[in-house]
């Protein structure tokens, strides 16, 4: 294993805090990195072309995440088994889940690009996307999904290397791939003036581009991680764990996601000024999203590798060490969220469409920030309990978000207007935490617990 071990990280000896550093932070630059990349989409057509066209791109989030947020939940169990079975120092099921976890990632991938490309405009409508909107949505939405097989067999690879701790390689990957998108964006809307459809094409060829990087990578890799064609086969006994465990994630994320698109919903009964403001704001919320993401993903790998050496002290402790880092993402997200969202946002639009659309980012923006510790405390005890087997207790507490969102798009936005709609995602994570911050403990003790009852059951020489 001597080519994964030049950028693993072992997190199951030494002090927690340092490796969780070591892990997160390429992973937070990785992210964030991707974000700009992404974020580039929304600036060209923005600056290039119109508020319209800003708001067509931005009406698409909720929807894509919706159609691919189960399947991509399901890398989450690939990075939990895989995590699982280094704990354990068992090779041969390491490069089972591998080869595994390849052949899943591309049937699930086509399984995706089918269901978007036919049911994309069927359901923009039915999210109420205003009519000046709906052509452009549609006609991005249509070529997007002509990626999602390579982004999701994306996520199963780099998810492989995270479970070994690697988040470097993923960042070199992402650094290239996302350069070419930006490249491609400003030939194709600039130049050739396609557009939306521009900014969706660049989208594509990035994706191809940063999954055929990884699947090298895992090619030349050493040992019991690296990808052998001749071997590429399908464990049934591996898949049906990879879903067992990573299908309440991506449930979760449906869930979570089905309620984004009633709020995106009732956002765009607002009008295009809105959804416009709604779409800069996402993008300057998802910064601070993705470096906190980098914490909550060390949270599950750490969780996983340490419960397959059987370390549950060390648990709770990467559990505090990955909320203090996370806690000063958050403080640092809203000292920049109230002083300078509005010189942000108008990065995605030009100054003089700028004036109606700014009031409605920063409000979306503010509350955002001051929300994130909650945020933060929901998805760092989420994914470790998650790492710790406890996949169907981490879906209920998303059950009791999708509960709350649904309710405050119902009922509050109508009642209260723009208002309630800030205030949709701080009171779902107060809910959730209520049930998260006493089950995480629950859930220690009781693989504690286990493993006392196994060692009293063994066979005393």
């Amino acid at each position: 294993m001597a080519a994964t071990k030049a950028n693993s990280i072992v997190m199951t000896e030494g002090r927690p805090l340092p490796q969780i550093i070591r892990f997160s932070v390429p992973l937070a630059l990785t992210g964030i990195l991707q974000l700009l990349f992404n974020a580039a989409d929304v600036i060209v057509v923005g600056k290039f072309d119109s508020s319209t066209a800003l708001a067509a791109v931005g009406a698409t989030t909720s929807l894509i995440n919706l159609l691919i947020g189960a399947f991509i939940g399901i890398s989450v169990g690939v990075n939990i088994l895989v995590a699982r079975y280094l704990g354990c120092r068992d090779d041969e099921r390491v490069s089972r889940s591998v080869h595994t976890s390849v052949v899943l990632g591309l049937g699930l991938g086509v399984v995706v690009f089918l269901l978007g490309f036919f049911l994309a405009s069927p359901l923009l409508r039915l999210m109420d996307t205003p009519e000046d909107v709906l052509p452009l949505s549609d006609r991005y939405l249509q070529i997007y999904f002509i990626g999602v097989p390579a982004s999701l067999l994306y996520n199963f690879c780099a998810a492989v290397l995270r479970a070994f701790g690697d988040t470097k390689k993923p960042f070199f990957f992402l650094s290239i791939s996302g350069t070419v998108n930006v490249l491609l964006n400003l030939f194709f809307v600039v130049v050739c003036r396609l557009g939306v459809a521009g900014v969706a094409i660049a989208t594509v060829v990035s994706q191809y581009l940063a999954l055929a990087l990884v699947l090298i990578c895992l090619m030349r890799l050493e040992g019991c991680a690296q990808l052998e064609l001749k071997k590429l086969r399908f464990y049934p006994d591996e898949a049906l764990r990879m879903i067992q465990i990573g299908l309440p994630a991506g449930l979760q994320s449906v869930i979570f996601n089905i309620s984004n698109v009633m709020i995106q919903s009732s956002i765009n009964s607002f009008g295009a000024d809105v959804v416009a403001a709604n779409t800069a704001a996402g993008n300057l919320d998802s910064f601070i999203y993705t470096a906190c993401n980098s914490v909550y993903h060390a949270s599950m790998t750490f969780t996983s590798q340490n419960l397959g050496a059987g370390k549950y002290d060390r648990i709770k402790q990467g559990t505090y060490a990955c909320m203090f880092i996370g806690i000063l993402y958050c403080v640092l997200f809203v000292l920049i969220a109230q002083f300078g969202t509005r010189y942000l946002a108008l990065l995605f639009m030009n100054a003089d469409e700028a004036a109606s659309v700014m009031d409605y980012t920063q409000q979306l923006s503010v509350a955002f920030a001051y929300a994130t510790p909650l945020l933060l405390a929901v998805n760092v005890l989420r994914l470790s309990i998650q790492g710790m087997g406890y996949s169907r207790l981490s879906l209920l507490s998303g059950v009791l978000e999708m509960v709350a969102r649904i309710f405050i798009s119902v009922w509050a936005v109508p009642q209260f207007g723009f208002a309630a709609a800030c205030m949709a995602n701080p009171l779902a994570w107060v809910l959730a935490n209520c049930f998260l911050i006493p089950g995480v403990f629950k859930c220690l003790e009781a693989r504690r617990r286990q493993a006392e009852r196994v060692r009293r059951e063994l066979p005393t020489e």
